[in-house]
């Protein structure tokens, strides 16, 4: 996705919401804003699109429940406000998604979600299945429980690391700001929009600066590192204003509204340089003639009839290399299976897992979105 007229193309779009916008400034949640937001998700859904939401709001939601006026420094003063705050949340999306009879899903993370191989294939394999049943999955960070070492620290890196999780095809900032300036609009009138630029522009660090609000972590600053962060993806980035007019479903179009950040690569190119590179092997599957065929010519899964030998002591969420009979490697992957349950099923149809380990994760040993050809 390398220009604004491939961005009708894009399935997956991750939006991120933050905490000035939905709660109007911290006066509590605005109900008729997230109301039109609501409604242009439903028109994406209805145009055959994926929508993820990432939103903040539970503590600014909280604080105005709780009648503080600053956004406390204390942890524990923090959790207790999200804990308050996303039970409004979450009944203010619920109602209003109802409304146009799309089911919601709330889904709460912390750092550790993502970056621990088996909570992240959890999380992966989790929201996959609500978008293939159609929900539409609204994701928080866990403020309630996280510490200071594991948070996001603002919810646009939360936005960012979705999806690099989801490999979405796009990711929209919405922000109470027009878009990225060349400078500070606060400072300089004349303070231009940027409204289309590469990612790795070095003129772009220079443009942004720390939030001004006082409710969110955010700021400028944050959402350029989250678009450097989903580029890592391929994802592209679009910072917008929320209350533009139809900002969602204009961005959705190709319209020319807010900045446009191109990323450098293309996500399948991302994730096959991650998989390949990026990532510690752990073990290895050998594969008999018929998998390494279904692998390289047919883009299957791996399922375990289709090994024939396990080495090595990996977990679930491991990078496995796969390898034919006579060593060569065909493919990289992350196994949704131990070495000792892989050893366990071997050989075995997809239907026997749940008989010979007691439960069944998934059918394959490793999926193919999980899995990379060594030598196309």
């Amino acid at each position: 996705m390398q220009s604004r007229t491939d961005l009708p193309r894009a399935s997956r779009i991750i939006v991120k919401i933050g905490s000035a916008l939905l709660t109007g400034g911290g006066r509590g949640l605005d109900q008729a804003a997230i109301a039109g937001w609501v409604s242009q998700i439903a028109a994406l859904k209805q145009a055959g699109k994926e929508v993820v939401l990432v939103s903040s709001g539970s503590v600014a939601e909280g604080m105005s429940r709780l009648g503080w006026k600053t956004r406390p420094k204390a942890l524990h003063e923090l959790q207790a406000a999200a804990s308050v705050g996303q039970m409004g949340l979450v009944q203010t999306y619920e109602s209003l998604f109802q409304q146009h009879r799309l089911h919601t899903a709330q889904i709460l993370l912390t750092h550790d979600d993502l970056s621990a191989r088996e909570r992240y294939l959890n999380s992966r394999s989790t929201l996959m299945t609500l978008l293939d049943l159609g929900v539409v999955p609204v994701i928080n960070e866990n403020d309630t429980v996280a510490t200071e070492e594991i948070r996001f620290g603002d919810n646009d890196t939360l936005g960012a690391l979705v999806a690099n999780l989801l490999e979405a095809d796009l990711l929209v900032i919405l922000t109470d700001q027009t878009g990225l300036y060349d400078s500070d609009p606060g400072v300089n009138p004349a303070a231009r929009l940027v409204v289309e630029a590469s990612i790795n522009d070095p003129r772009l660090a220079d443009m942004v600066g720390e939030s001004r609000s006082g409710l969110g972590r955010g700021g400028m600053i944050t959402k350029l590192r989250a678009a450097r962060l989903a580029a890592r993806s391929g994802t592209a980035t679009v910072i917008a204003a929320g209350r533009e007019p139809d900002v969602l479903t204009r961005v959705a179009s190709g319209e020319s509204v807010g900045t446009f950040l191109i990323p450098d690569t293309s996500p399948l190119i991302a994730r096959k340089r991650w998989l390949a590179g990026q990532l510690k092997l752990k073990g290895t599957l050998t594969v008999d003639d018929g998998a390494a065929r279904a692998l390289k010519e047919a883009g299957k899964s791996l399922l375990p009839i289709g090994i024939t030998g396990v080495t090595g002591d990996f977990l679930r969420g491991d990078l496995v290399s796969c390898v034919d009979k006579r060593g060569m490697e065909v493919a990289r992957g992350l196994t949704n299976y131990s070495a000792d349950e892989a050893r366990k099923i071997m050989r075995q149809p997809s239907a026997m897992i749940e008989n010979l380990l007691g439960y069944v994760d998934e059918p394959e040993l490793i999926h193919r979105d999980n899995l990379v050809l060594m030598n196309p």
